[in-house]
């Protein structure tokens, strides 16, 4: 039997949604990203070579079931958006910074600038008008 080696290449991260179209706005107008395709329910975002997809977690009907016991059933239940998380890779992280800062959309965490971390990054966070959490951090020369 032969086998090939697979290998595995750019992750794009998915994060819910209430509203697609808000989040839309929210990525292109807040956070400088380009609308790459969107149909509704599912939206693709980019900024440079970071690429994201937003999806409509809108379902409501969790909210009249008497039962909560299995809350999670179509997968899109509005309480699933923001409850996500990325990373994303930055060059010029306090240029970043001072742009979202500006934008009103960083983390209270981060309400103090990028910091330093133990493993060799510089990073911040911002929350998406969901709020998921968008990390963004830079490699730092050991």
């Amino acid at each position: 039997m032969t086998t090939t080696a697979a290998t595995l290449s750019q992750t794009v991260p998915a994060l819910p949604a209430r509203d697609v179209a808000a989040a839309v706005a929210f990525f292109r107008d807040r956070l400088g990203f380009d609308v790459l395709h969107y149909d509704g329910g599912f939206a693709i975002v980019q900024r440079d070579t970071a690429q994201l997809t937003l999806w409509e977690a809108g379902d409501q009907s969790w909210r009249g079931r008497d039962s909560m016991e299995r809350p999670v059933r179509s997968g899109a239940e509005s309480f699933i958006a923001g409850t996500a998380s990325c990373r994303i890779a930055v060059e010029g992280i306090d240029d970043l910074y001072a742009e979202l800062r500006a934008a009103d959309v960083l983390h209270p965490v981060s309400a103090d600038g990028p910091v330093d971390t133990d493993w060799g990054t510089r990073e911040f966070s911002a929350l998406d008008g969901d709020g998921n959490l968008l990390s963004f951090f830079q490699e730092q020369p050991r």
